[in-house]
């Protein structure tokens, strides 16, 4: 009887610690952004680590619903795919809400409100002013991101397109392109980080764009638990304090 006794509570225990476990991986998310847009997303040259206002909204929205959320980085033309296929769950990296995109995968509500700006050297100031000085030129832009696709539209233009904001930048420095489009704040925070005086952005702001997280539309689950987090974290002030460490005192 004690030898029975045994077994049913080794077997008890077995069980135990597999719903542990299993239970552990369902709290744990997976989460994909592409780490060369600060500074919303990018590698922290001192520890390796993936940091940016986008890294620590999803962090947040998980500590209020209560998941890990387990962020690696992938690029940004994968990230979609990758949602659709669901081989992530969840990807945030400066995605702008549009008619195409939502077609094949779920936003959320906009958590950031941005647009685009362009970014040129001081020595094509005299030739580039506004957007219309754009037409015929060459732009340089992110493979894949609303600043491309703004690009390809421009009458005349020729559009080099890169795997980071970053190249696109040392490419126009190299006088590969004449201007890059990309997200006013990235510039921003570009110009405001590298203290290149060579380069100006424009004071024109080319479109009005919001940010949404992105899930598939299999997974209606997560896309109501980003909801749910996003609402917590306004309410709570967590958003604010995010806020205020990337962008100071801007306007929201």
């Amino acid at each position: 009887m004690k030898f029975y006794k045994s077994l049913c509570l080794l077997g008890l225990m077995a069980f135990s610690s597999y719903s542990s476990n299993s239970f552990a991986e369902e709290k744990t998310l997976n989460v994909v952004t592409e780490p060369t847009f600060a500074p919303f997303e990018f590698v922290d040259k001192g520890s390796s680590a993936l940091i940016g206002f986008d890294i620590d909204i999803i962090n947040a929205i998980g500590e209020v619903e209560g998941y890990k959320m387990n962020v690696s980085s992938m690029s940004f033309d994968g990230q979609i795919p990758a949602i659709i296929t669901q081989q992530v769950d969840i990807a945030i990296s400066g995605f702008t809400i549009t008619k195409e995109r939502a077609q094949k995968v779920n936003f959320s509500e906009p958590y950031y409100d941005a647009g685009l700006g362009i970014l040129i050297t001081k020595n094509n100031s005299g030739e580039i002013k506004t957007k219309e000085d754009l037409k015929g030129k060459t732009i340089c832009a992110q493979l894949g991101t609303s600043g491309a696709m703004y690009a390809e539209k421009v009458e005349g233009s020729t559009v080099s397109q890169f795997n980071s904001t970053a190249d696109a930048f040392l490419e126009m420095e190299k006088g590969s392109c004449s201007a890059v489009v990309t997200d006013k704040p990235v510039i921003e925070y570009y110009l405001a980080t590298t203290n290149k005086d060579n380069l100006v952005m424009l004071p024109e702001q080319l479109t009005v764009e919001q940010y949404g997280i992105v899930t598939s539309k299999n997974r209606q689950d997560l896309t109501d638990m980003i909801a749910s987090g996003l609402k917590k974290i306004r309410e709570n002030g967590t958003y604010d304090k995010i806020y205020q460490k990337w962008f100071g005192n801007a306007a929201k």
